[in-house]
């Protein structure tokens, strides 16, 4: 319901595209994909900072932005779906301790365009679709364990962190713009 309404608001009150993407309900984690236009995008992440900002009251706590993608072609959701793991589906044991964060966030990627192809097949071939996204086969889920190590890794910015990196001038030093000490000589 949340979600739901922040992405209408977001539609209406500001005249933005529509949101698609996935949403995915463990016991104890929420991983979401959000496909918009990049004002909606980073309204959202706006909001998903002020509810941080709540403390231990917050609906959502300890909220992590993985990746934040600009000029995508084509979206790979055509609505907004949830989907619950109704089990915890694991991985093997230490399997991302031995990777990279860049690596592990890759892999979540690869697994949510494997969803998103399994449910733009059940889009084109079933009727009741929404029965089919609730139940995703275990092995497109995102492992528990990944979501648990993505969510300490240091790389993975909190919503006010990310806002307060994205919207900061960066000043990269030109050439022309950098002063050297040149030593004065005045001949008379």
């Amino acid at each position: 319901g949340y979600h739901r309404g922040l992405f209408e608001n977001a539609v209406e009150d500001h005249s933005r595209e529509q949101v698609s993407g996935l949403l995915l309900l463990y016991s104890s984690y929420i991983f979401h994909v959000v496909e918009s236009c990049s004002s909606t995008i980073h309204l959202i992440i706006q909001d998903l900072a002020s509810l941080q900002n709540q403390g231990h009251s917050a609906l959502l706590q300890e909220i992590k932005v993985l990746v934040v993608a600009h000029n995508i072609p084509t979206r790979l959701f055509p609505d907004w779906y949830a989907a619950t793991a109704t089990s915890p589906v694991t991985c093997p044991q230490g399997s991302t301790q031995s990777q990279s964060t860049a690596e592990v966030v890759a892999e979540c990627l690869t697994l949510l365009l494997k969803a998103a192809a399994c449910i733009q097949s059940f889009e084109d071939d079933s009727e009741d679709m929404n029965e089919n996204i609730h139940t995703l086969a275990p092995e497109l889920l995102i492992p528990v364990e990944t979501i648990n190590y993505l969510y300490n890794a240091e790389e993975c910015a909190s919503p006010e962190d990310f806002l307060r990196i994205y919207l900061s001038p960066s000043q990269p030093a030109l050439d022309s713009e950098t002063v050297w000490p040149v030593p004065a000589h005045f001949s008379a």
